[in-house]
C-alpha cells in the first residue's frame, strides 16, 4: 500500500506540471481583463491534435510539433482576442458566453477534421518506461514536468522583472492607474493572450505524449484550469503550480485508493471546498503576483 500511495503521489506531481501550464493561461488572461476564456482548453486540444499530425502524417517525434502549435495556436489566440475585444457592453457576461461559443465551434473543427476517434502518441521513446527508485513514469511525464517548471520559472521572471511583465502585473492591479503611467491597456492584454497561447502549445503537445486526446476534451482541460486558478488565487504562480499539483495528486490518489470515475468528482470537491474555506486561494490576495 505504501508503495502504491508514492507511486500515486509521485504521478500527481508529475501530471500537475502540465495542469500548470493549462492553468496559468486562463489566469493571465483572467487577471488582465477579467476575462474567463472558455475557449482555452479547446487551444490546448488543438496543440495536441497538431502534435498528432505531425506525428502520424510525417513520422516524427510529437516534440517537433511545438514549433507549429507555437504559430497555430498563438493566431487563434489572438484572434479570441480581438473577438473579446469587440464586446462593449456587460463585457464580463458577454465575454464568457462569447468564448464559451468559440470554444464549441473550435471543438466541432476538430471533430470534422480529426473525427471523434480516440488518438494517442505512438513514440516508443515517449512511452518507455523511466525508474528512479522504486517509482517509475513514462519518459515524456518526466520530459514535459522538467519544461514545465522551466517555463514556469521564466514567466515568473517575466512578470517580476520585465518592463512588459511589470506593464501586465500593473492592467491587471489596476487599469486605470496604468493608463496615467503611459501604459497601453489594449496592447497588454493581446500580449496575455499571446503568452496564453504560448502555454497552451506547451500543455497540448506534453497531453499528447503521454495521454490520450479526443476533440470533447477541451471541456475538461477547461474546467481542471479553472478549478486551479480558484485554488491559486488568481494570478500568483506559486499558488497555480501549488493547485496544480494538488489536484494531480488528489486526482492520482483517488485512481489508485478508490475508482477512476471519481477522478472527476474530487477536482470539483477541491474547487467547492476552496470557495466556501478559503475564497481569496491558497495564496489570498495579498501574495498575488502577476
Amino acid at each position: 500500500m505504501t508503495e502504491l500511495i508514492s507511486q500515486a503521489l509521485y504521478s500527481g506531481l508529475l501530471q500537475g506540471g502540465s495542469y500548470a501550464l493549462i492553468a496559468l493561461g486562463l489566469a493571465l488572461v483572467f487577471g488582465t481583463m477579467k476575462v474567463i476564456n472558455l475557449a482555452h482548453g479547446e487551444l490546448v486540444l488543438l496543440a495536441a491534435y497538431i502534435a498528432y499530425t505531425v506525428e502520424s502524417s510525417y513520422g516524427l517525434n510529437p516534440i517537433f510539433a511545438i514549433p507549429v502549435a507555437l504559430v497555430i495556436v498563438c493566431l487563434t489566440s489572438v484572434a479570441v482576442y480581438f473577438l473579446v475585444g469587440m464586446v462593449k457592453g456587460d463585457r464580463e457576461l458577454n465575454s464568457l458566453i462569447l468564448t464559451y461559443g468559440i470554444g464549441i465551434m473550435l471543438s466541432n473543427a476538430m471533430l470534422l477534421i480529426w473525427k471523434a476517434d480516440v488518438r494517442s502518441s505512438s513514440s516508443s521513446w515517449f512511452q518507455e518506461a523511466f525508474v528512479v527508485g522504486p517509482l517509475f513514469s513514462m519518459r515524456s511525464e518526466l520530459l514535459f514536468f522538467a519544461i514545465s517548471v522551466v517555463i514556469l520559472v521564466a514567466l515568473w521572471w517575466w512578470l517580476s522583472r520585465s518592463w512588459y511583465g511589470r506593464a501586465l502585473r500593473a492592467v491587471s492591479s489596476n487599469r486605470d492607474a496604468a493608463k496615467l503611467m503611459g501604459i497601453a491597456p489594449a496592447y497588454t492584454e493581446l500580449v496575455s493572450f499571446v503568452v496564453a497561447g504560448v502555454l497552451a502549445s506547451f500543455a497540448g503537445v506534453a497531453l499528447y505524449s503521454y495521454g490520450v486526446i479526443q476533440p470533447a476534451y477541451g471541456n475538461v482541460l477547461t474546467v481542471k484550469a479553472f478549478i486551479i486558478t480558484v485554488l491559486a488565487g488568481v494570478g500568483s504562480i506559486p499558488g497555480v503550480l501549488l493547485g496544480a499539483v494538488l489536484l494531480g495528486v488528489a486526482e492520482a490518489l483517488t485512481v489508485t485508493l478508490a475508482s477512476s470515475a471519481l477522478q472527476e468528482l474530487v477536482g470539483m470537491m477541491l474547487f467547492l471546498l476552496v470557495l466556501f474555506v478559503m475564497p481569496s486561494g491558497l495564496f489570498g490576495a495579498v501574495r498575488r503576483r502577476g
